[in-house]
């Protein structure tokens, strides 16, 4: 869609929650059309326009072009948002102490209801279109298509809401069609379980990849099923409930696993999709708006228009740090907390496209970064062809890849039977080894036990997925969030002394400023480092050796494991998810002006 730069479709403002204000202030986009609902959905084009109005609430500043995607995942136990406390910005967001007033709560929350808005109006109205009834077979084929995309962005908008918020309003129809605007939060399993049987519904009226022709900004069969099986996962799992305020696992879990399971297995046997040997040009692909060779990227959020609305600030905001003087520009917002370099084996082939240990200077060269301040390295801006100082570089989004395809299925399936079968560990292996390709006999034996098979893809799945947004909301649904920044706090205080599995990480790496080479690989620009490699050490070792007792002479010093501070693990402005709470801060509250909007809501959670 994005390559044809389509119009913006606004189809109504009658937002819920919202006054006219808000609402004229939020729907800042081109209104192409001043007609009916009916009018609106007359022809095949005119619904596509629609259906665009749709997919354009998925991107943007206050979706997935940043807020939903950069600020509200952080702090799990892979990345962290730069910089000090503040309650009402996105750090607030990020030590899990948001003020109700903070701003970056607002938008977002409306953005998603826009959406629903939307996608309400195009589910009423193609059934009830003049095409639909009476057009040709290729035509009501085409309105089916744009029906079950519909239904299937309506689920994910949902599903962004139930995530971040717990129980929220649930409204299936059109605002013109609702006797009252102020309605009371529905409890998210009712509002889980509808949303899994409209996909259930839109599986069956959209195409897969290889009979939809396009790119993976446009939703198929099988993001349907992988958007499916992400929820039921969920609504397997645990969540922060209103009443007890608890961490509590949603009723009947196996059915929602076999839900999971049979989605995936689909999936998987259709060979639609496949695991791109090249794990960095799954995300090279993305900052070109091009579809990775294997066709991994599965469903993509595509961004285009250079503006809030539509773009995004991926690449910018987050990614790898170029300095404000090089010719890239970019701020790098989002630090690896300092344990997660550790996580990854020293031959894990993601370590260096997913943790950015270094940084481009003013003169366009590499350095290292700190312990403290390295990045989330799956986007950069000098992937892109594009410099100086923009800030919405048009990179898409990975909403669903095929091996989240994979380790779903594996997880399910150890769930469903009470320990992995042969399948479900084949399918945890084909990840692991994509990640130790040329050193598979690194990459470890995958246990076979239900508890030690599940614990392996706790850990797969932070090594497969850091910096793409999944972590924190894995975590709650395993109610392991409070008991994994406790363990990451314990771990950065180890790492801090440098004892136990720490005890050989240098405190400081010394180094020579190295020439970048922006079509280098991550692990070639880090295998072209000049750092001091000590008399019999290999160069892999560099970060798993101490350091010399003297300064070795024409190197320069970055802090590594000496830039772990007190502070920096918790102290009220620097700390690692220091005002975390459990069974409270697992979900946001919502912002206060929408509150006062309406009267049949209240915070809960505490807040």
């Amino acid at each position: 869609m994005k390559k044809h730069r389509l119009l913006i479709a606004v189809l109504s403002c009658t937002l819920t929650f919202s006054t006219v204000t808000s609402c004229n202030d939020f729907l800042d986009a081109e209104n192409i059309s001043n007609s009916n609902e009916t009018q609106q959905f007359d022809s095949t084009a005119d619904t596509f326009t629609a259906l665009i109005g749709v997919y354009n609430q998925v991107m943007g500043d206050d979706g997935y072009g940043q807020r939903l995607n950069l600020y509200f995942p952080q702090s799990a136990d892979d990345f962290k948002t730069s910089g000090d406390f503040n309650c009402n910005d996105r750090r607030g967001l990020s030590t899990y102490g948001a003020c109700t007033s903070n701003p970056d709560l607002n938008r977002p929350f409306l953005k998603l209801y826009s959406g629903i808005e939307r996608a309400n109006l195009a589910i009423k109205n193609i059934p009830l279109s003049q095409v639909y009834q009476t057009g040709s077979a290729a035509d009501k084929k085409l309105m089916d298509r744009y029906l079950g995309e519909a239904y299937t962005l309506r689920a994910q908008f949902y599903y962004d809401l139930i995530k971040n918020w717990g129980d929220v309003p649930m409204q299936m129809v059109p605002s013109s069609d609702l006797e009252t605007v102020y309605l009371p939060k529905t409890d998210r399993d009712i509002i889980y379980d509808k949303v899994l049987e409209d996909l259930s519904v839109a599986s069956a009226l959209v195409p897969w990849r290889s009979e939809a022709g396009g790119s993976n900004t446009r939703i198929t069969k099988a993001a349907v099923k992988g958007l499916r099986a992400r929820i039921a996962l969920a609504r397997a799992g645990y969540s922060l409930r209103r009443e007890p305020r608890l961490m509590t696992q949603g009723s009947n879990p196996q059915v929602y696993y076999k839900i999971a399971y049979d989605e995936c297995k689909d999936i998987i046997q259709s060979g639609q999709h496949g695991l791109n040997a090249n794990f960095e040009a799954v995300f090279r692909a993305l900052h070109d708006n091009t579809q990775d060779a294997a066709n991994e990227v599965i469903y993509a959020a595509g961004a285009f228009g250079g503006n809030s609305r539509t773009d995004s600030k991926i690449g910018y905001y987050n990614g790898m740090r170029h300095d404000n003087a090089s010719s890239w520009q970019s701020s790098g917002g989002i630090n690896a907390i300092a344990t997660y370099f550790y996580e990854f084996g020293k031959f894990d082939g993601r370590r260096d496209i997913t943790v950015a240990s270094i940084q481009i200077n003013a003169s366009n060269q590499a350095i290292p970064t700190t312990g403290v301040l390295s990045t989330d390295g799956k986007f950069r801006k000098s992937w892109t062809s594009i410099t100086g100082s923009s800030q919405n570089l048009a990179i898409d989004w990975p909403m669903i890849r095929y091996s989240d395809i994979l380790l779903m299925f594996a997880e399910a399936d150890n769930e469903l039977n009470g320990s992995p079968s042969a399948e479900a560990v084949n399918a945890v292996q084909q990840v692991r080894n994509r990640a130790y390709a040329g050193n598979i006999g690194q990459a470890g034996t995958i246990p076979t036990d239900k508890t030690g098979f599940f614990n392996y893809i706790v850990q797969e799945r932070l090594l497969e997925f850091g910096g793409e947004g999944l972590r924190k909301y894995d975590l709650i649904r395993w109610n392991l969030l409070a008991t994994k920044i406790a363990e990451t706090k314990q771990k950065l205080a180890e790492l801090q002394n440098g004892t136990g599995r720490y005890a050989n990480v240098p405190s400081i790496i010394y180094y020579k400023i190295t020439p970048y080479d922006r079509t280098r690989s991550a692990a070639a620009q880090i295998s072209a480092m000049d750092y001091y490699v000590p008399a019999g050490v290999s160069k892999a070792d560099v970060f798993y050796t101490p350091a010399p007792s003297t300064d070795p002479a024409g190197y320069l010093k970055a802090n590594w494991r000496v830039a772990i501070t007190a502070d920096y693990i918790s102290s009220p402005a620097k700390g690692y998810a220091q005002y975390f709470e459990a069974n409270r801060k697992e979900l946001f509250p919502i912002y206060d002006d929408i509150i006062l909007s309406n009267y049949n809501l209240k915070q809960d959670y505490g807040y």
